[in-house]
């Protein structure tokens, strides 16, 4: 038997769906709030690091059964539909077949010769076509070395490409690589680097502040808040950085790579079409459930966040860090009139602070809500983790039936699963609901404990 333990840590609450919208377009004075815990300091690389937090009992123990290992890097996972396939990418470079626990020898794609790998760079990302079992098309996110339009003293080009995969799904043509998007990238890290298909078909695209620190450096522009230089993720205007894309990769009858939605934002508005959110700055993977949008937003060196993500939403970075100021005792919740009519900064519906008593931790990675049938006590529930050494599982738990306040607990792992795991890289959810989480070099199934 599992015995389940509720423990309230944090709660979050968020604008309500009306407030939101009223308050998008519309005029209003830019409110002051008292923030706590402003700073400047630099993140470790990937939020690498200890933490002295305090951590309350558990909501449960978990085990995990190993599906495949031995992957160099692995950091995403995706389930063609009704095949008993799994496709892995792994950072770099190749796109593995596996068919239930065997992998085949040749991988579906070997992208080996054109990603880039060292900071957050690789092969960061894939997502299936919906109608991937009829047209076999599959969509890939990688680093690779700077191409053209991307400035000499950048780091790499951002690329989103779309192959062809045979009728057996498990081979790709590599001559068939058709280039929908490129982004300059002017540093190695913050690149998110998830790719997913929402239930309206079209496809999201989540870039990263551009990397550095702050939000500032080559590469980051201004933008209208004064009190901290740059930066990406409040501008709309110069770049893509910092945003959440939205396009429609089935439309190129205008000869171009991709169509944009009319219901994007910025449609006939100042700012660039393609974005559909912003005020974000390294979104670490990204997932639809029932119509919502959950997104991982790693934070500087103080808090880590997760935001259900809406049409024209603005995430608060680099004014805020989570719910709270960044790099100043007291900050603005809402643009000014004069910025797309004062639209409010939106807080996350779940945040856990790097340091002091309760769940802490140092780089957050996204995962999903639990919809399968072998942990009955995760139903409904979003599932997902943080980089530390030892990976742990957290656990977002909705209160109301609106989505407007959560707490957030923790799940253990049992003592042989943590150290197969080791740090979490990424998760996965397969056709039946059930979750998967990789890291220690493997592929592995969140299952009951024994």
């Amino acid at each position: 038997m599992i015995t389940v333990t509720v423990v309230v840590v944090a709660v979050m609450r968020r604008p309500t769906r009306r407030q939101l919208l009223a308050a998008i377009g519309a005029s209003g004075t830019a409110a002051v709030a008292g923030c706590l815990n402003g700073g400047n300091e630099e993140a470790t690389p990937n939020g690498e690091g200890d933490n002295d937090g305090t951590n309350p009992a558990p909501l449960m123990t978990v085990g995990l059964e190993t599906v495949a290992d031995g992957m160099s890097s692995p950091l995403d996972v995706v389930f063609p539909q009704d095949e008993g396939l799994r496709y892995v990418a792994t950072r770099p470079g190749e796109l593995l077949v596996l068919d239930g626990d065997e992998a085949f020898e040749e991988p579906l794609l070997d992208l080996r010769d054109k990603v880039v790998t060292g900071g957050e760079r690789g092969l960061l990302g894939i997502a299936l076509h919906p109608e991937f079992a009829q047209n076999g098309r599959i969509f890939v996110r990688y680093s690779s070395a700077p191409r053209e339009g991307t400035p000499g003293n950048y780091s790499h080009t951002f690329v989103l490409s779309e192959f062809e995969v045979n009728d057996a799904l498990t081979r790709a043509d590599s001559e068939s690589e058709r280039i929908i998007l490129e982004i300059p990238q002017p540093q190695s890290n913050h690149n998110a680097g998830d790719i997913a298909f929402g239930p309206d078909g079209y496809l999201y695209v989540p870039v990263g502040d551009g990397g550095a620190g702050g939000d500032t450096g080559g590469g980051h522009v201004s933008d209208w808040y004064g009190a901290n230089r740059g930066g990406n993720g409040q501008d709309v205007t110069e770049n893509l950085l910092g945003s959440m894309l939205r396009i429609d990769v089935d439309n190129t009858e205008a000869d171009e790579n991709y169509a944009v939605p009319d219901d994007n934002p910025l449609v006939g508005r100042e700012g660039l079409d393609e974005q559909y959110a912003w005020g974000l700055r390294n979104p670490w993977r990204i997932s639809f459930d029932e119509g919502e949008l959950y997104v991982a937003d790693v934070g500087q060196n103080k808090y880590e966040e997760i935001n259900i993500v809406e049409n024209g939403g603005n995430y608060g970075w680099n004014v805020r860090e989570g719910a709270h100021c960044y790099n100043a005792s007291e900050c603005p919740t809402s643009t000014p009139d004069d910025v797309r009519g004062g639209e409010p900064l939106i807080d996350p519906i779940l945040e856990y602070p790097h340091s002091g008593d309760g769940i802490t931790g140092i780089s957050v990675t996204g995962g999903y809500v639990y919809r399968g049938s072998q942990i009955p006590e995760l139903e409904g529930r979003y599932v997902f983790g943080d980089f530390q050494p030892q990976g742990r599982l957290f656990v977002g738990v909705p209160l109301d039936e609106e989505d407007e306040d959560w707490s957030l607990e923790h799940v253990d792992l049992t003592s042989d699963a943590s150290e197969r795991l080791g740090r979490i890289l990424s998760f996965g959810r397969d056709e039946e609901g059930e979750m998967y989480v990789l890291g220690g070099g493997g592929l592995h199934r969140i299952v009951p404990a024994e």
